[in-house]
């Protein structure tokens, strides 16, 4: 059982300096965890790099240059492939699936969360976390709600 679920948010934080970066930092490297990818994080992770060329992270940031992207997801796939912090899991689909309408049904109405937000949300209480890690303040509500323990 793994623990601790980051969100992308958390992840890119680790490769790209932003304002959380020191945060992320030391959080990650107090524990030294080994945090589940799965294939939304890997995919949303790889476009955040290249999404950072064009526009940083959001109005006012700074953009990052081709050739730190590609050596973000350099890095980044090396990680996956030692699996010594981040690890490649399989989550069912049937079950991500039941649990996000289940959240879904229950908060969305209420609070207005994204799809991503739920999906790593359920993800992590199909892989049986008990934190999660994000700078997202809705995705955290979203965790908390959920009985995870967020980042902050």
């Amino acid at each position: 059982m793994m623990s601790i679920y980051a969100d992308t948010n958390f992840i890119t934080r680790l490769y790209l300096e932003r304002p959380e970066t020191a945060q992320a930092e030391s959080v990650f490297g107090a524990e030294r965890p080994v945090l589940p990818i799965i294939w939304l994080t890997r995919l949303e992770v790889i476009n955040a790099f290249e999404q950072s060329v064009l526009t940083g992270f959001g109005e006012a940031q700074a953009r990052f240059s081709a050739e730190l992207a590609a050596a973000c997801q350099q890095q980044f796939r090396d990680d996956l492939a030692q699996g010594l912090a981040l690890r490649l899991v399989n989550v069912s689909q049937a079950e991500v699936s039941a649990k996000f309408e289940d959240i879904s049904l229950r908060h969305s109405a209420r609070h207005g969360f994204r799809t991503y937000d739920i999906l790593h949300v359920a993800a992590a209480l199909v892989l049986k976390c008990e934190r999660f890690w994000s700078f997202d303040k809705k995705a955290s509500k979203l965790a908390r709600l959920e009985g995870l323990k967020p980042l902050r």
